[in-house]
């Protein structure tokens, strides 16, 4: 699977295609000319041997200072570099310039730039303007790719520091709850109570989905579903009397998905701190309609203080929530006629 830094990398073959259109633009307003009238608006400035030996110089002298300079400059970006890196861009222009169209162009067809006689000194004072020429496009044009490399790169590091935090937090179950269940099943096993079998198939389907579906970033919200069932059925097998469950479904389609142990927690901490007799229920509801997710959990409130010590946990939850419903949900927790009341609402 490919890695997330990688997919947010700016690849190769565009850098390539951003260097095509460029190219393709300079060409089109340097050779195009729009005339306005005759049989054909537009007329082609064919060039002569000046300007091909100066499209030489040009782009010779661009992607030197675009492979070579700029890089090595920003490698450690200080002042030093920059002025180190002008002259020597300067140098290579002056000389590859002279090269070109004072030995080869006269060696070739017998005429060059510059008159006979004249003084290195003016060449080189004249060329402190004409090296600003492929001097300002390509560091332009370097400084753009290189600010389309930079976010891409700092959207993906973003994008892997989510995810991992986000696994992170999702991998974190209850230590207390899987030591309790254990016990709970040695007593039932020791026993031989009929209960022992289902509680163990729960605990392992529980297992399972903390182990391997918690690690993905979206599952169907039936798979959730069942591992809360799971979980307060085992957290019955506990009590025992148990307590009742009221639990209200409203999904319009089976195909909703939604990320892992984002429902769950609300539930665990009902169980955690709230009051478990047969005279209190656990009242659950949860519906989705047209792209709004609802889902509530009440529970009577308990004078006696329990463990602390949640799983997840409901502040690791609102940091998942910001994580990935950043603004698309609303978390309410309040306490009412001695029920404490947990609504979550997520547009999907």
């Amino acid at each position: 699977m490919q890695s997330t830094l990688t997919q947010f990398r700016l690849s190769t073959k565009k850098e390539i295609g951003y260097h095509f259109l460029f190219w393709f633009l300079l060409a089109y307003f340097s050779f195009l000319n729009f005339n306005g009238s005759g049989p054909s608006p537009f007329s082609f400035n064919k060039p002569d041997t000046l300007t091909l030996f100066w499209i030489g110089v040009f782009s010779v002298s661009f992607y030197f200072n675009y492979l070579l300079v700029l890089p090595w400059v920003f490698r450690q970006f200080g002042w030093k570099r920059v002025s180190l890196g002008l002259v020597s861009f300067y140098l290579f222009f002056v000389g590859f310039r002279f090269l070109m169209e004072e030995v080869l162009m006269p060696h070739f067809f017998n005429f060059s730039n510059y008159s006979e006689g004249t003084p290195i000194s003016h060449y080189f004072y004249d060329n402190l303007y004409f090296f600003t020429y492929p001097l300002i496009p390509s560091t332009l044009f370097w400084l753009i790719v290189f600010s389309i490399r930079l976010q891409g790169n700092h959207a993906a590091i973003s994008e892997e520091k989510r995810t991992m935090e986000v696994r992170f937090l999702q991998s974190q179950l209850n230590p207390h709850f899987l030591f309790n269940t254990l016990n709970n099943i040695y007593s039932m096993v020791y026993v031989n109570s009929e209960k022992a079998l289902p509680a163990i198939e729960k605990l392992s389907n529980i297992m399972r989905f903390t182990t391997y579906d918690s690690q993905k970033e979206l599952i169907p919200i039936q798979e959730e579903i069942d591992y809360f069932n799971s979980y307060v059925e085992l957290e019955q097998y506990r009590h025992e009397h148990g307590f009742p469950v009221q639990l209200n479904l409203g999904i319009e389609s089976e195909n909703l998905r939604i990320p892992p142990l984002i429902l769950s927690p609300f539930i665990e901490n009902a169980i955690k701190h709230g009051v478990l007799d047969p005279h209190s229920p656990l009242k659950i509801n949860l519906g989705c309609h047209s792209g709004n997710l609802l889902f509530e959990v009440a529970n009577k409130i308990s004078s006696k203080k329990k463990d602390q010590q949640g799983g997840i946990g409901l502040e690791n939850l609102r940091r998942r929530l910001q994580l990935s419903y950043p603004n698309q949900h609303r978390l309410e927790l309040r306490n009412e006629g001695g029920y404490f009341k947990a609504t979550l609402e997520i547009q999907l």
